[in-house]
């Protein structure tokens, strides 16, 4: 399942008001030295997607990731989207070399 709060769903509707409105995926993008995170992108329907319709918004995800992750979330905050799972993706954690610095948020 995915949730969409009233704001990320405001400034998306917002985004399309002058294009075309195409699906969101929710996906696991690289996430750096913490590891993978959930993102959205825009896409298109695939074979093995899970389609979801928020008013005038469609999310895509992966039947397998969608499995893995359980509820999603999708926020909007002043630095821009959070997108959350009820399970953690990936391994989490730090795996740079400057663990332990502080330079990497470990």
């Amino acid at each position: 399942m995915i949730t969409v709060t009233e704001s990320a769903q405001n400034e998306l509707i917002k985004y399309f008001e002058d294009k075309e409105t195409q699906p969101i995926r929710v996906h696991l993008a690289d996430g750096g030295c913490s590891g993978p995170r959930l993102s959205l992108a825009l896409d298109e329907l695939r074979e093995g997607d899970k389609s979801v319709e928020q008013g005038d918004l469609t999310f895509l995800i992966n039947e397998e990731l969608a499995e893995a992750s359980g509820a999603v979330s999708i926020d909007m905050t002043p630095y821009g989207f959070t997108v959350s799972s009820e399970n953690q993706i990936g391994g989490g954690g730090c795996g740079c070399s400057s663990c332990g610095t502080g330079s990497c948020g470990c």
